[in-house]
């Protein structure tokens, strides 16, 4: 009994960490939620799959065992207590008794035995009678005697449980994955590329997965998360999306959605249409089928390519939906565009915000990777309208290096009209080496001490070179050439504010430029409004280098189409765990509410009348049970005519 305890408190702790904790998500996830560190102490303890790691199902196991030892060993003791009136009580024991009462009283011993057994069966007791050696009466009742099921039930019940929990373990699965009959697929494939030995047959018997339909495809298999990686799993029919609708509140926050589906049985050719949402599944032949969640379904989205390694400043229009693959020839090499994703709301905190608001939608946005030839990929989070920052406007584009990290933001600032023509003719020029020539060469005209030649070539090359160093690398990789060449804080610090003002000097001039070049005066002097473009501009273009693209998408348009992400389960261990839950309440309820209670009437012949000792005990509440002890030795009192004496104890 103290190890079937100590399994339940830890089978119940365990419970609550799955309820708590998420199951059986992608590993990603968990890092980007817990970290790195506690992400592996987690996955040591396998509470990323509580209900089928094998230490849990271990204890099920031995909870199992322990607690139908329990039951085998007792249950039939307790069954004979709840049928035996216990009538080879003997006399010595009943005056033995802390509750009893004796009364001596002219009435005929037969009547006395009769109006006795008559009280106890119109109080609820059951009555044996047995007829002693020595010619006494002994009368035994009893009531309550279901408290003694309510044991056997309560303890049945988490036997029940266990075997149900066991069954929706899926403890064979687990056992071919050890087996290495099963291997679990860690790329990311299409399905129909799934091999068999990562593919689970529709006879399986539970299950928890997932899939994602867009609208108008169908499926019959759905993917298992398994640690790192997934499993196949085949269905005995197949479901199909008709149509997918989701309602949204005014800030952009989705209300609901529901999906119309259809199933069609793979044997049979039955089919089934049922339209589900949020807790109203579709059940069929055991299986349930959820509305889990929504995504992307190949949204078509129109882009406008900026270039970000070469003197253009044109964007090229591209093309594409959610989930295809581009391949690309840049000049640093052939890259493949994945579009990964697409968002029509973006829903976030905001503080001091003039309306009151404490979220707003900051519109829609795709996610996208560049991928290069050895596999390596950067991903991309970029917003389709302009985001407010600190009262200026921005189009924003985030990187990461993997999804455990957090986005790094690149700010663009906007034009007077809104776009980006002139922060990408900026750069373009920047990257045009016949300007930045020309741009230095300007500067070099403000010079007093005029330079030979040769040195005024030597410094435009030079000049001409850490600016291209700039736009191409970022300013890290200026910094990182100021340490490389000079030791000394002091002089580093100078040369790094000689540096900063030189570009600033250059890519000044050619701004300048990019202002005339749309046609306004400069030389009247820039505005202030232009002069914070320009140093945003220049942030911008130090934070290049990161950012790891060689282009800037844009988002011009789309055609938004979504997908529905239902989860479908087979649990057949789930009715066994409510027969066990219904059994365990009716258990607990008998064992807490019914109070087995036990009275002994004995009834002797004496000097012609009745000599009769009343006695009674109970298992619980003894308060209770004296006080029904006093009542019923009244009542039996009074039906004892002509008494002449009274011994009370």
């Amino acid at each position: 009994m103290n190890l079937a305890i100590t399994l339940l408190v830890v089978i119940a702790i365990a419970s609550v960490i799955g309820t708590v904790l998420q199951q059986n998500q992608p590993f990603n996830d968990y890092i980007s939620k817990f970290g790195p560190f506690w992400f592996e102490v987690f996955k040591a303890l396998s509470l990323y799959d509580v209900y089928g790691s094998a230490w849990f199902l271990v204890l099920l196991g031995f909870l199992l065992i322990s607690t139908s030892v329990c039951v085998w060993r007792n249950a039939p003791r307790m069954v004979r207590d709840m049928r035996h009136y216990r009538l080879d009580v003997q006399l010595r024991s009943l005056r033995a008794f802390h509750l009893k009462r004796e009364w001596e009283r002219p009435l005929l011993p037969a009547e006395a035995v009769k109006r006795a057994a008559l009280l106890l069966k119109l109080r609820g007791y059951g009555v044996r009678q047995k007829q002693e050696a020595a010619g006494a009466v002994l009368l035994a009742g009893m009531k309550g005697g279901a408290n003694r099921l309510g044991y056997i039930l309560s303890h049945s019940a988490i036997v029940v449980i266990c075997i149900g929990g066991l069954l929706d373990g899926n403890l064979p699965l687990k056992l071919r994955a050890l087996s290495g009959e099963l291997v679990v697929e860690k790329r990311d494939l299409p399905a129909s590329q799934v091999p068999p030995e990562s593919t689970l047959p529709a006879d399986a018997s539970s299950f928890r997965g997932s899939v994602s339909l867009p609208e108008g495809a169908k499926a019959d298999f759905i993917f298992l998360n398994v640690g790192d990686g997934y499993l196949k799993q085949m269905l005995p029919f197949t479901v199909a999306l008709e149509d997918f609708r989701i309602e949204h509140y005014a800030t952009g926050q989705p209300k609901s959605f529901e999906s119309d589906l259809v199933l069609v049985d793979n044997t049979t050719g039955e089919t089934v249409k049922k339209t589900i949402a949020v807790n109203h599944p579709l059940v069929y032949k055991g299986y349930s089928i959820y509305q889990a969640s929504f995504s992307d379904g190949g949204s078509k989205l129109q882009l406008r390519a900026w270039s970000l390694d070469g003197p253009s400043s044109e964007a090229v229009p591209m093309e594409g939906a959610v989930g295809d693959e581009l391949r690309l020839t840049t000049p640093t090499g052939p890259l493949t565009l994945e579009l990964v994703n697409f968002k029509k709301f973006n829903i976030f905190p905001v503080e001091d915000d003039p309306t009151g608001k404490t979220h707003r939608n900051f519109g829609p946005s795709f996610v996208f990777k560049l991928r290069d030839q050895t596999g390596a990929a950067l991903e991309y989070v970029n917003y389709q309208y302009p985001v407010p920052v600190k009262d200026r406007l921005y189009y924003l584009s985030g990187v990461r290096g993997s999804p455990a990290e957090e986005y790094h933001y690149l700010h663009i600032p906007l034009d007077e009209r809104g776009g980006l023509d002139r922060f990408m003719a900026l750069h373009a020029s920047a990257l045009d080496s016949e300007r930045v020539r020309a741009a230095v060469r300007s500067q070099l005209e403000g010079v007093q001490e005029k330079p030979s030649e040769q040195v005024r070539n030597e410094v435009v090359d030079s000049i001409a070179a850490l600016v291209q160093m700039f736009v191409v690398q970022g300013i890290d990789a200026v910094l990182a050439r100021v340490d490389g060449s000079v030791t000394d804080p002091a002089k580093r610090n100078s040369m790094i504010d000689s540096y900063i003002k030189v570009l600033q000097g250059v890519l000044g001039e050619l701004y300048i430029q990019v202002l005339r070049d749309e046609g306004l005066t400069p030389e009247a002097g820039v505005s202030e409004k232009d002069s914070v473009f320009f140093d945003d501009a220049l942030t911008a273009l130090s934070m290049l280098g990161p950012y790891g693209s060689p282009f800037y998408l844009q988002l011009a348009s789309f055609e938004q189409r979504d997908a529905s992400g239902l989860q479908i389960t087979r649990a057949p261990g789930k009715d066994i765990v409510y027969l066990g839950c219904v059994m365990l309440m009716v258990g607990v309820f008998l064992m807490f509410y019914v109070h087995h209670r036990r009275i002994w009437v004995r009834v002797a012949a004496l000097n012609g009348g009745s000599e009769v000792l009343f006695a009674g005990s109970g298992n619980r509440d003894r308060v209770d049970f004296e006080q029904e002890f006093t009542t019923l030795a009244e009542e039996l009192d009074g039906l004892l005519q002509g008494h002449t004496s009274d011994k009370a104890e």
